[in-house]
């Protein structure tokens, strides 16, 4: 049999299934999959129950292959990415030729659209600067964004008229932001922390990503002859992917960032050497990244020559005040 005869012998119901129960829950880790792929094994042939410890990650991993062949024609794709903060492996059914604005189109106006871009903007551009990467947004400042700028006004019968075939943007009352917010959580696009953070999602990052990298980060033609591209979003200098929970290296102006639970493997792989694997610097009290970033001003600047102890840096202790 040809490889596109193979593939439809072995897409069947079980995966049909298994498809259909990850479009309601956005994401899953392979622990979730485990009940959820015996049930659905079970329910195909009752006569040989699959229990739970019966699915291996190979088993699960061969679904998504599996499904990957079948939806990949759709311009879909079942992607995975490793927690920011537990390293758990997560999976996640993308768009992979529209980015999510586009797809939010479907359920959302394009005055809601341009709401959730001026929120994506104060995580990415307002609240990420040297002195302090957020990419979060208060709930009461992402809130406050309801109302157009006059800025957008002058530009939205152009730029919204293209992307959205509507005219110009209106700005939406405090309860209705309130609500778009709210949908944004459950569609599984912003999460909300405890201290009252909204921020991207795991899955918002991966399918967003080379829209977020193109919108944020200057491209080097864009850049001076003497200066390096301007990068708001870094990557992880140990699994290469994006930064916004973390550490970041303490001389400020480096671009050098790490995930919580990738500091040690870094280091490990530097021979136990903990310095930035670029600048040198040594890397103690190292700034965090994210949430708790809106109160820490701590790093090296340019000439700083203060000594350090280290420290490590828990999300849940985020601050609650605004970043500058």
């Amino acid at each position: 049999m040809s490889d596109d005869e193979d593939t439809a012998a072995s897409y069947n119901n079980t995966q049909r299934a298994f498809l259909q129960a990850l479009l309601t829950r956005q994401t899953i880790t392979f622990e979730e999959a485990k009940p959820l792929l015996a049930t659905i094994l079970t329910a195909n042939d009752p006569n040989r129950p699959t229990l739970e410890g019966d699915v291996t990650q190979e088993d699960f991993e061969n679904y998504i292959h599996t499904i990957n062949d079948t939806i990949s024609p759709f311009d879909y794709e079942i992607r995975s990415s490793l927690d920011q903060v537990t390293r758990e492996r997560i999976y996640a059914l993308v768009n992979t030729t529209s980015d999510a604005l586009t797809q939010m189109a479907t359920v959302h106006t394009p005055d809601e659209i341009a709401f959730v871009k001026r929120v994506i903007d104060a995580m990415f551009d307002t609240n990420n600067t040297q002195r302090a990467e957020v990419f979060a947004v208060r709930s009461m400042d992402a809130v406050k964004l309801s109302k157009v700028p006059n800025s957008e006004r002058r530009d939205s019968g152009q730029t919204q008229g293209r992307t959205q075939g509507e005219g110009a943007v209106a700005s939406l009352t405090m309860s209705q932001a309130e609500e778009v917010l709210s949908s944004m959580v459950e569609e599984g696009w912003f999460d909300l922390s405890q201290k009252g953070y909204y921020s991207l999602t795991e899955r918002s990052l991966m399918e967003l990503r080379n829209w977020l990298l193109d919108m944020y980060n200057e491209d080097a033609e864009d850049a001076e002859d003497d200066e390096e591209p301007h990068l708001r979003i870094k990557m992880c200098a140990a699994c290469r992917q994006i930064v916004t929970k973390g550490q970041r290296c303490p001389n400020l102006p480096c671009n050098v960032r790490l995930h919580e639970q990738c500091v040690n493997n870094m280091f490990r792989a530097q021979g136990g050497q903990r310095q930035c694997r670029e600048c040198k610097t040594e890397w103690t009290e190292a700034p965090p990244v994210g949430e708790k970033a809106a109160r820490n001003t701590g790093g090296r600047r340019p000439n700083d020559r203060r000594s350090t102890t280290n420290g490590t840096h828990d999300e849940s202790d985020a601050g609650a005040g605004a970043d500058d």
